[in-house]
């Protein structure tokens, strides 16, 4: 009887120390994952403190010394997607087409193109010829805003941003005052001038 008892107890141990090994590979697994996850999270949290260490102005700076070299001339990848989107606007009889340089004023896009349509479904065909030219050119839109009501759509195409609107939400914005400086000046300068 003591002879049985004690060979069912090192089957038992044995089976024990199995099923302890078998656990252990697994438990490292989850533990390697786990510091993998927590190692992640620790440099992320370390990019975040560097980052708000630098000061913006600091930050402001090196960012307009990386952009000056590619500001110093349009590129050809710039100039063929404005001829892209200038075509499309054309082809559509977009009215009173407006582009405006804003590489010194932003560094959202190098481009802005401004357009009206007569009505929102043209306002809508407009800006969906200017998606079709630009995907046959080879530029991806990043976006596109305003579709369902048509009195404003927005296309992004990453360097140039095209707005196509009703002439009425193109007077109530001006656009064309906000971005061109030299039209806001000569517009301050007339009401100096009529006051």
């Amino acid at each position: 009887m003591a002879a049985k008892r004690a060979n069912t107890s090192r089957r038992s141990g044995s089976a024990t120390a199995k099923a302890k090994s078998a656990k252990r590979p697994g438990a490292k697994k989850k533990t390697v994952k786990a510091a993998a996850a927590s190692a992640r999270k620790t440099a992320a949290r370390k990019a975040v403190v560097k980052k708000a260490a630098v000061p913006a102005t600091v930050r402001k700076a090196k960012t307009a010394r990386a952009a000056k070299p590619a500001q110093a001339a349009p590129t050809d990848s710039l100039s063929r997607i404005v001829k892209v989107v200038e075509g499309a606007l054309d082809e559509m009889k977009a009215l009173q087409v407006k582009v405006l340089d804003v590489r010194k004023l932003t560094d959202i896009a190098d481009t802005l193109i401004i357009a009206s349509g007569t009505s929102d479904r043209h306002v809508r065909s407009i800006a969906e010829r200017v998606l079709e030219h630009a995907k046959k050119a080879g530029f991806r839109a990043m976006g596109v805003e305003g579709q369902r009501d048509g009195e404003w759509v927005l296309v992004d195409l990453q360097d140039v941003i095209v707005h196509v609107m009703l002439p009425r939400v193109r007077e109530i914005y001006r656009l064309e005052n906000l971005w061109d400086v030299s039209a806001a000046r000569r517009e301050a300068a007339l009401e100096k001038v009529a006051v």
